[in-house]
């Protein structure tokens, strides 16, 4: 009897001590460390984010910008940083490559506790309006009559974009060409020039040329349709059933971080994006809020790492 009530009392303690912790967070400035340069979709993202949370957490939450080896420097430095939640990192889609592609010594599932999942960011598949194909069945038909005369774009070699283009390749047998190029600004001009058959790239970014009839949306590469082209349907819709490729962020914190403070955080995370305000802000932005737990973030985060890393290596693509 004695003993259960010192049991009961320990695990009382424990849940007063997580309480307190949760309560008193946070106790300074946080810092949001993103691995990519200024300007870019995940900075975007970021900085809206931050701008929420400073506003609900009572603290300022200073952008860290931390470009550099395809985004493991920012990796790095928020895997060394103390685990108590006051650095935070915004993951981008091409997560799901690093571990493929480049081999870190650091171990994203294992150095990293999941925050909260924030949102998507769809690509779409245009081709030019001079291809007979109105939808992916009739690009796959197309494709698979002119073996290798097709070209395609995704931004860089090692990008989503490009992945979810080989992605198609795979799932469909056919035999079509990658161009590279060092970013989508260099693919567009191409597309407009007729110097190239399809690309895949943010649905926000092609979307006006959709629109004006100068490319063909052939479909959206997520799990369900943009709110940007509600009309168009996603690849899985007309002739890939369960294809979906998209980028994606989310916010992690350093492993060993306080559960008691990752709840409050995703809880913080969670109240941001449901904001009207911010929800506008992101979508005009090409990204569509999701939030969701730790563990949807956990689980994303791993599907990922299975599904390109089995691209990267079926395909045989090495790192730039």
């Amino acid at each position: 009897m004695i003993r259960q009530l010192g049991m009961a009392a320990m695990l009382f303690a424990a849940a007063a001590c997580a309480s307190a912790q949760a309560q008193n967070f946070p106790q300074r400035p946080l810092r949001m460390v993103i691995g990519l340069p200024a300007g870019g979709s995940t900075d975007v993202m970021g900085r809206i984010v931050a701008a929420g949370l400073a506003e609900r957490l009572g603290q300022p939450v200073i952008v860290d910008n931390r470009p550099g080896a395809s985004g493991m420097i920012g990796i790095s430095l928020a895997i060394a940083s103390q685990p108590d939640g006051h650095t935070l990192i915004m993951a981008a889609g091409s997560w799901g490559t690093i571990s493929a592609l480049y081999k870190p010594s650091f171990d994203l599932q294992r150095d990293l506790a999941p925050v909260a999942f924030i949102g998507t960011s769809p690509y779409v598949l245009v081709v030019q309006p001079r291809l007979p194909v109105k939808n992916i069945g009739e690009f796959i038909a197309h494709a698979k009559a002119n073996p290798g005369k097709l070209n395609y774009a995704g931004s860089t070699p090692g990008s989503l974009q490009r992945l979810a283009g080989e992605l198609i390749r795979r799932s469909a047998g056919i035999d079509m060409l990658y161009v590279p190029y060092k970013g989508t600004g260099a693919v567009i001009p191409d597309l407009l020039g007729g110097r190239l058959d399809a690309a895949i790239d943010n649905v926000l970014v092609l979307s006006p040329f959709i629109r004006k009839g100068q490319l063909r949306g052939i479909g959206v590469t997520g799990a369900k349709r943009s709110v940007v082209l509600p009309e168009l349907p996603t690849l899985a819709e007309t002739g890939l059933p369960g294809f979906n490729a998209v980028g994606w962020f989310g916010l992690f914190a350093a492993a060993k971080t306080p559960q008691p403070v990752i709840a409050r955080l995703n809880a913080e995370v969670a109240s941001v994006l449901r904001d009207p305000q911010t929800r506008e802000r992101l979508l005009a932005q090409g990204a569509e809020p999701q939030p969701g737990t730790p563990d949807e973030l956990r689980q994303h985060l791993a599907r990922e790492i299975e599904v390109w890393g089995k691209v990267i290596r079926d395909a045989g693509l090495k790192a730039e």
